[in-house]
């Protein structure tokens, strides 16, 4: 039986052990913080190098869409997750699956080198450290996959004079809730979710929050029209077949001007000089209420700092600044890996698929969740480790170097024609094309038209309806036998924690009806645009 190390126990790291058991191998995962979470293992103490959320953390991907593949997100919880329900739902998983007995929990990775037969065997040699004694120890495994995740490591820019300024300057990572900012003049720079999330966060509380940014940024809402969740609405594979068609200057047309009719973002000082679609779109429900009500005032970007204060680039400037908060992301570094097995250049990795390292004579390694995506991780992660399992295992062969490195060049051109030039945007991908090209090469990409064949409403819900995780699941290794159920039924889950209050009866769904619509109005869009 083939062992397999996996490093971290966050929201990659569970499914990468559950992976390895359906694939009959015997994985070891190691943590270094006290239970499992990762990311959504809050705690009030700011640990370096620890990454975590804030304390009033909303997830911005509803429930449906975050799910894994075979464990939906129980119907109780809300449609858009605090995040100690996240950590719940993570601890459900576990439980469910028994994986935390492969967790050896407080044990740091300290190196992850090549083993002396790796040659012939592609085998590794893993270093840990146990945290609670110090005590070291060595062994070998057969393949790892590294699930730190993107978010740990701090990216702090430099701007000129910052040493001088008296006040207090952090970074968005170390941010935990407005307690103790009451009463102070507090500068967000970055309008990224993050950034966002800190500069609401304060508002509340702080005299003044200043939000300063580079570029502007298009916002987003959770909810879309009639109360139903945006990313449901968005990531439906009748919608991608149909954009394949559009010119993109007509969709980024559209896509502002749905923007703007929530808030003119000229108005509101946050509109960019870039279309819709070259930013990720951040989501927050409530910044333009506190831009409105004064509550935010939105700057440019710092040029300088000063002793007490910040002068923009427009010439104006802030004094008596108490605190700086840099929502300014984070970087790639992996301690325990030598650059010679995965290097990052620019903030970015060349990985085959986000995925595999191309140097490698045995492709016995993977680096899982550190693609910058659009939607929901979870799944995404869920599906990385499905089909790195089956590579360990040797069901499935790579292609060649070559072909490997054409495909990472290719995807790296259609990035930089499309997005602004920044870090954040070294790795990024949209959710579902990608999920697509993941699950081809696993063989669990479902055949619409196969399965329209013995069972065309759930042919109808997967081609008209979101594109859920469950999708993933109807067919190929190990495909689950409750998908069908979960995909017909995932609207009664979304709308049910919803019902806390007699209103009548509940009879709203996606109906074959409600499909036949979409489908005219696209398709009338569709020849409006190319016929005037």
């Amino acid at each position: 039986m083939k062992k397999v190390a996996i490093i971290g126990a966050g929201a990659s790291g569970l499914p990468a052990i559950k992976s390895c058991l359906e694939e009959g191998m015997q994985p070891i995962c190691f943590e270094k913080s006290n239970q499992l979470g990762g990311l959504w293992n809050y705690t009030s103490e700011v640990l370096e190098d620890q990454p975590c959320v804030m304390r009033s953390t909303v997830i911005n991907t509803s429930k449906e869409m975050l799910s894994y593949s075979d464990f939906p997100v129980p119907k109780d919880y809300a449609m858009f997750m605090h995040h100690s329900y996240v950590l719940k739902y993570l601890h459900l998983y576990a439980k469910q699956f028994d994986l935390a007995k492969y967790i050896r929990l407080q044990t740091q990775v300290e190196s992850v080198v090549m083993a002396k037969d790796f040659e012939t065997t592609g085998r590794w040699d893993l270093t840990v450290k146990d945290i609670q004694t110090g005590e070291e120890s060595t062994m070998t495994y057969d393949a790892v996959m590294v699930c730190t995740g993107q978010h740990t490591y701090k990216y702090t820019p430099e701007f000129p004079d910052m040493e001088n300024f008296d006040g207090r300057i952090m970074h968005s990572h170390d941010y935990r809730d407005s307690r103790g900012y009451d009463n102070q003049k507090v500068i967000v720079v970055g309008v990224g979710n993050s950034g966002v999330d800190t500069a609401v966060d304060l508002s509340r509380s702080s005299k003044k929050v200043y939000l300063s940014t580079r570029r502007g940024c298009w916002v987003s809402k959770r909810i879309a029209s009639n109360g139903v969740p945006n990313d449901m609405n968005s990531y439906r594979r009748c919608m991608l077949a149909i954009k394949k068609y559009i010119p993109t200057g007509i969709l980024e047309w559209i896509m502002i001007q749905q923007s703007n009719q929530q808030f003119d973002h000229k108005v509101y000082s946050l509109k960019p000089e870039h279309g819709y679609f070259s930013q990720h779109p951040t989501i927050n429900d409530d910044l333009p209420n506190r831009i409105a009500s004064g509550s935010i005032i939105v700057k440019p970007n710092i040029s300088r700092f000063l002793k007490n204060g910040v002068e923009f680039e427009d010439g104006t400037t802030e004094n008596d600044i108490d605190t700086i908060v840099l929502a300014t992301g984070y970087k790639y570094n992996f301690p325990f890996l030598d650059k010679s097995l995965v290097e990052v250049k620019d903030n970015r990795v060349d990985l085959y698929k986000h995925l595999f390292p191309t140097n490698l004579k045995h492709n016995t390694l993977a680096v899982v969740g550190i693609m910058q995506q659009i939607g929901a991780v979870f799944p995404i992660s869920e599906l990385q480790c499905r089909l790195s399992a089956r590579v360990f295992k040797g069901d499935i062969q790579l292609p060649s170097r070559s072909e490997m490195w054409n495909d990472i060049n290719r995807k790296r051109d259609v990035m930089n024609k499309r997005f602004v030039q920044s870090n954040r945007y070294t790795m990024k991908v949209d959710c579902v094309p990608y999920m697509d090209e993941l699950a081809e090469l696993h063989g669990s990409k479902p055949n619409l038209c196969r399965i329209a064949r013995s069972d065309p409403s759930l042919a109808l819900q997967c081609f008209f309806g979101p594109c859920t995780p469950y999708q993933f699941r109807l067919e190929g290794p190990c495909k689950w036998n409750g998908a069908r159920e979960a995909i017909l039924k995932q609207w009664d889950r979304t709308w049910h924690p919803m019902k806390t209050r007699p209103t009548g009866p509940y009879s709203w769904k996606e109906t074959p009806n409600t499909y036949l619509y979409t489908t005219v109005c696209l398709l009338i869009a569709f020849i409006l645009i190319f016929v005037f």
